[in-house]
């Protein structure tokens, strides 16, 4: 059985539909899924362009070291072309505004997205905070600073 946290939601508009259905699709699902809860009508993404979807909703992680992760659903991504437009969206733990999903149209033909559709799916996530220190060299390893396809493909 996978490890649960608290976290509070907030509903922020009973205009929008679907915001009081944020949940897991299934009970093994690692994400719970996001909706474009709040659109008075579908929207077209044109090829290449973004756009912001509200939510309605907001939330609070009771558990200290978590962050919300926001991530592609992978059927949209693959199928119509449609992904998180920063590739990965955060949610700090002590945000508490409304979270936007913003979705990019990789694909060569434009895309519709209708209201309350499932979008993005958010993960709830450890993270670390460094404490970075600056140096004037860094110990040296058998790869070096080789980069980009230095290790082969």
């Amino acid at each position: 059985m996978a490890n649960s946290i608290s976290v509070k939601i907030k509903i922020l508009d009973n205009a929008c539909s679907g915001a009081t259905n944020i949940q897991y699709a299934t009970s093994g699902s690692a994400g719970i899924d996001l909706l474009a809860s709040c659109l008075e009508s579908s929207v077209v993404i044109l090829p290449g362009e973004r756009f912001p979807f509200a939510t309605g909703v907001a939330m609070e992680i009771i558990e200290p070291g978590i962050a919300g992760f926001v991530f592609s659903r992978s059927g949209l991504g693959t199928r119509q072309g449609l992904v998180v437009s920063q590739g990965v969206g955060v949610i700090d733990p002590d945000y508490r505004g409304e979270i936007i999903v913003s979705l990019l149209n990789n694909s060569q033909e434009e895309r519709m997205v209708y209201r309350g559709q499932r979008i993005a799916q958010l993960i709830f996530m450890p993270w670390f905070r460094a404490d970075l220190k600056i140096v004037p060299e860094l110990s040296s390893t058998v790869r070096g600073d080789g980069g980009f396809g230095h290790t082969g493909f």
